[in-house]
């Protein structure tokens, strides 16, 4: 279940990058009132979080599924 939140949110934040570099546009900031305000402070954490999570992912043993 974390594993699939993690990556959720870590597409969400590629997005946000994709949108910087495209179009020089930061939605978290532009929705949470700037780069340094709290809120986005903590959702560029919570990002970060779900990222370094997400790392492990990379070392997980893949089990195949009976069917």
């Amino acid at each position: 279940m974390f594993d699939k939140i993690a990556l959720t949110i870590v597409i969400i934040g590629a997005l946000n990058w994709a949108f910087i570099g495209v179009f020089g546009i930061d939605l978290v900031a532009l929705l949470f009132g700037g780069q340094l305000s709290l809120m986005s402070r903590i959702v560029y954490t919570i990002v970060g979080i779900a990222g370094l999570w997400s790392i492990s992912l990379l070392f997980k043993r893949m089990i195949p599924r009976s069917e």
